[in-house]
């Protein structure tokens, strides 16, 4: 295996791995707005935001995916080509859980708020911290390319 496809299955599993958790949190809070929807129509500005919190992690991919673009060249190092792998698998593995919780937390708070709590601004700053995560992961990217 030449160095050169483990830096490009790197990239792809960031893309790939980010898109599918993002996905499936969105899946999750879609299906919580159709649900809090029934119950309650009139916060559907709201039900909409907490569907994009899980979405972000899927352009966090499509981000890590165009981060090492410069690296890719028939002339990369293994040390290059491992350090972009793992850099973007692990983004891409933060991604996906983060998407998924993401998605189970904004469902519980759509809930809450179909049910007539006024729980809004105090559920965006926990899915906040959640998001933290990929973002760091996202940040962890810039570095290693940066020292590349």
């Amino acid at each position: 295996m030449d160095s050169i496809f483990l830096a490009y299955l790197g990239k792809a599993i960031v893309l790939a791995v980010s898109g599918i958790g993002s996905i499936y949190g969105v899946s999750i809070t879609a299906n919580a707005a159709i649900g809090a929807m029934k119950k309650n129509p009139d916060p559907f500005g709201y039900y909409i935001v907490f569907m994009t919190p899980p979405a972000t992690n899927g352009l966090y991919g499509f981000l890590g995916y165009y981060i090492f673009a410069d690296f890719l060249m028939p002339e990369i190092t293994w040390f290059q080509a491992v350090a972009i792998f793992t850099s973007c698998l692990s983004l891409g593995l933060l991604n996906f859980f983060s998407s998924i919780r993401q998605g189970q937390v904004c469902a519980n708070a759509m809930a809450a708020i179909a049910s007539g709590n006024e729980i809004f601004g105090k559920s965006l700053m926990v899915i906040v911290f959640i998001e933290l995560y990929a973002i760091v992961g996202l940040a962890a990217l810039f570095l290693v390319a940066g020292v590349l």
